[in-house]
């Protein structure tokens, strides 16, 4: 599960960069506007309910948070192992301190928001949580938790995952929530884009962090390793 090039972490922090630059200097709002006047005008019921079951693939408290701990507990269980525990925790923060906190300092609303210059960035007229809409916290959950899905599910399985397993941990959901997302009109298009390049940069931040090697006290034998180091194999085209 290793990453080890750093070009593509740069080229989204600098493309998440670019886009917040872009917005806050009036670019791309019109694009917004338009995206979600479509989507708000195609929502028949069978569609509507549809997008709203599958948008809790990326539901981070209600749906991820779950799983990850329970994968967690699994994986504790199993490996007598206090390591089993870090990737969880290290998402927690992770994600804690990095979404949260830039959807409160750039102040968006959402597209359902009834107010004025509800497009913009830094809106004074959106409070509450219609005002937190830039980046998506959906896209960045879902990268961040099916990354930790995968360590876990790798650790468990005790060997890497086949293409299509990786397929369907990391690139199905966030394909999923991004069109579900868009067309429900929870977050607008430039949103959902900037979490998922926010999250491409935290998920590989995630995958780099060596939790079997992470210096320990014994704590009783509860150090040892969890088996959290497993790669890919090759075929599936190198490190994600």
């Amino acid at each position: 599960m290793r990453t080890s090039r750093w070009w593509p972490d740069l080229l989204a922090l600098a493309g998440f960069v670019a886009i917040s630059v872009a917005l806050a200097n009036g670019v791309f709002l019109g694009v917004d506007q338009a995206v979600a006047d479509w989507a708000f005008a195609h929502q028949p019921a069978p569609a509507y309910w549809t997008a709203r079951v599958l948008n809790y693939l990326g539901q981070g408290g209600q749906v991820l948070t779950p799983i990850a701990l329970i994968l967690t507990g699994i994986l504790v269980y199993r490996t007598r192992s206090v390591r089993a525990v870090l990737p969880f925790a290290a998402a927690f923060v992770l994600t804690y301190l990095t979404i949260g906190p830039a959807k409160v300092f750039f102040d968006r609303a959402a597209p359902r928001f009834a107010g004025p210059e509800k497009t913009v960035l830094f809106n004074p007229h959106a409070d509450g949580g219609l005002a937190m809409s830039y980046p998506s916290g959906h896209m960045g959950n879902v990268l961040v938790w099916y990354a930790v899905f995968a360590i876990l599910i790798t650790a468990l399985l005790n060997r890497p995952l086949t293409r299509r397993e990786w397929i369907l941990l990391r690139v199905a959901p966030v394909v999923i929530v991004f069109g579900t997302t868009v067309y429900l009109g929870y977050h607008w298009i430039t949103d959902s884009i900037a979490g998922v390049l926010l999250g491409v940069v935290l998920a590989r931040l995630l995958t780099r962090i060596p939790f079997d090697r992470i210096p320990l006290p014994d704590l009783r034998g509860w150090s040892r390793p969890a088996g959290l180091a497993l790669r890919r194999r090759s075929r599936l085209g190198g490190p994600a």
